[in-house]
C-alpha cells in the first residue's frame, strides 16, 4: 500500500481514525465510553506489533474498526453472565455498520460524538475534557499537561464526564433539528477554546490548536449547510496563519504591527477566505463568520498603516450587535484609535473601565495605556501599564509589558 514505515502510517491513520473508530464503538457498545476507548486502542496496539511484519492492509481503518469491533465482541463475551447485556449485544451486531474506508462517507457517529461531547447537560471544563479524549485521541496525561492540573486531577474530570454521560442518559446522537440552532454554539465555542486558549507550554498549544482546526474541518464536512460552522473554520485557518510571526528567535511575543508579515502562511490565508466568502453568500453572518472577517482585513493588509480600519470597526459594530460583551468593546475601541484616533477611542476605554466588568483583564490595562501614551499623558500610562503587568497571565506577555514600560 505504501513504502513508509507501518509505525508512520499508523500514526497518520490514528489522527484521522481514532475518532471514527471510537465512536461507531461507544454506538456498538450501547454507550460504554471506557469500553469503547478500550477497544480503539487495543486496535492500534495490534497495528504496531502486526503490520511492521505483516505488512499494511489495504484498508487500513477498516482493519482497525474490525479489530476494535472484534475485541467489544471477546469483551462483551466475557461479561455474558449479565444475560440483559448480552442480548442487547446480539441485536446490536446484527446491526453494527461494515468497517469504514478511506473511500468511504466521513461517518455521522464523528458528528454525533462531537455533539455528545458538547451537551449542555456538562460543564464547559467537562465537554473540554471529552472533545480531546474521545474526538481528538490526547491521552490523560497530555491534556493533563497542556491544562496544567495533575494526571489524577483530569483523570477525574474525565471518569465524572463519562459518568455523567450515563447517569443522565444523554443521547449518542445528533439533537434534532429544532434544536440545532441552540446546540451548535456549544460545540463551535469548545472548538474554538481549544484553539485560543493560553497554555504555558507552546508545543502542546501548537497541538492543540491543530486538533481543533482539524475537528472544525470534520464539523464543516459534516455540516455542509451550517454557515457558523465554516465561518469557524476560516477563522481559525487566518489566525493560524500568522503563527510562525507571533515570536521571534528568542520566544518573545511579537505584536502585530511589528510582525514580518512574509513569514505569515499565504496558503493559510487565502484557504481562510476563499471559505469566508463562500460563507458569506449564504446571508447569514454569525458571529465567526464576523470575526474571521475581521481576521481577513488584517491577514490581507499590507501593513498596519494600510489596514482598512473604518471596515474593522464597521465588523466591530455589527459583532457587538450579535454579540453583545466587553471584549468585543475593547477590540471596537482599538480599531476605533487606529481608525480616528486616541482621542476618539479613549472615552470608550475608560467607560469599560469605570464599569469594573474587566477589572482583572490586563489587556484593558494595557490598551489604556497605550492611548494614553499615544496623546501624550506618559506617568498616567505607566499606571495603567504597572496594573497590566501585575494582571497579565504568563510570563512572556509579562516580559512585552516591562519592555513597553521601560
Amino acid at each position: 500500500m505504501t513504502d513508509k514505515p507501518a509505525s508512520e502510517v499508523v500514526a497518520e491513520i490514528y489522527a484521522d481514525g481514532w475518532s471514527r473508530i471510537v465512536a461507531t464503538m461507544i454506538r456498538f457498545t450501547g454507550g460504554d465510553w471506557n469500553l469503547a476507548e478500550e477497544c480503539a486502542q487495543e486496535a492500534f496496539a495490534q497495528a504496531l506489533r502486526r503490520w511492521p511484519e505483516e505488512g499494511v492492509p489495504r484498508q487500513p481503518l477498516a482493519w482497525l474498526t474490525t479489530t476494535a469491533r472484534n475485541r467489544a465482541i471477546d469483551t462483551l463475551r466475557r461479561a455474558s453472565t449479565e444475560a440483559a447485556k448480552l442480548r442487547q449485544w446480539a441485536a446490536q451486531e446484527a446491526e453494527v455498520p461494515q468497517p469504514y474506508t478511506r473511500d468511504s462517507e466521513i461517518p455521522d457517529e464523528r458528528l454525533e460524538l462531537m455533539f455528545t461531547c458538547c451537551h449542555p447537560a456538562l460543564n464547559l471544563d467537562a465537554q473540554v475534557a471529552l472533545t480531546l479524549r474521545a474526538l481528538a485521541g490526547l491521552s490523560t496525561a497530555d491534556i493533563a499537561r497542556a491544562f496544567l492540573v495533575s494526571e489524577r486531577t483530569m483523570g477525574q474530570r474525565i471518569f465524572r464526564a463519562k459518568q455523567k454521560v450515563a447517569h443522565a442518559v444523554i443521547p449518542f446522537r445528533v439533537p434534532p433539528a429544532h434544536l440545532l440552532p441552540d446546540r451548535l454554539p456549544a460545540v463551535l465555542h469548545v472548538l474554538y477554546l481549544l484553539y485560543n486558549e493560553s497554555y504555558s507550554d507552546q508545543e502542546y498549544k501548537a497541538r492543540l490548536s491543530a486538533e481543533a482546526i482539524r475537528l472544525a474541518r470534520v464539523l464543516a464536512a459534516l455540516m455542509p449547510d451550517e454557515p457558523e460552522a465554516h465561518g469557524l473554520l476560516a477563522l481559525m485557518l487566518v489566525q493560524d496563519a500568522r503563527r510562525s510571526a507571533r515570536l521571534d528567535a528568542d520566544g518573545e511575543l511579537v505584536t502585530l504591527e511589528h510582525q514580518d508579515r512574509s513569514q505569515w502562511d499565504r496558503d493559510g490565508i487565502e484557504e481562510g477566505t476563499a471559505i469566508l466568502e463562500r460563507t458569506l453568500r449564504r446571508r447569514r453572518a454569525g458571529p465567526f463568520q464576523i470575526q474571521a472577517a475581521i481576521a481577513a482585513c488584517h491577514a490581507t493588509a499590507p501593513s498596519v498603516a494600510e489596514t482598512d480600519w473604518p471596515q474593522i470597526v464597521g465588523l466591530y459594530e455589527e459583532l457587538r450587535r450579535v454579540l453583545p460583551s466587553p471584549l468585543v468593546e475593547l477590540n471596537r475601541a482599538v480599531a476605533v484609535a487606529m481608525a480616528q484616533g486616541p482621542e476618539a477611542a479613549l472615552p470608550e476605554v475608560d467607560a469599560l473601565a469605570a464599569s469594573g466588568r474587566l477589572d482583572n483583564y490586563h489587556l484593558l490595562h494595557a490598551t489604556r495605556a497605550d492611548l494614553l501614551r499615544r496623546l501624550g499623558r506618559e506617568e498616567e500610562a505607566k499606571v495603567s501599564l504597572r496594573t497590566a503587568l501585575e494582571l497579565a497571565p504568563t510570563d512572556a506577555e509579562r516580559r512585552l509589558l516591562e519592555r513597553r514600560l521601560r
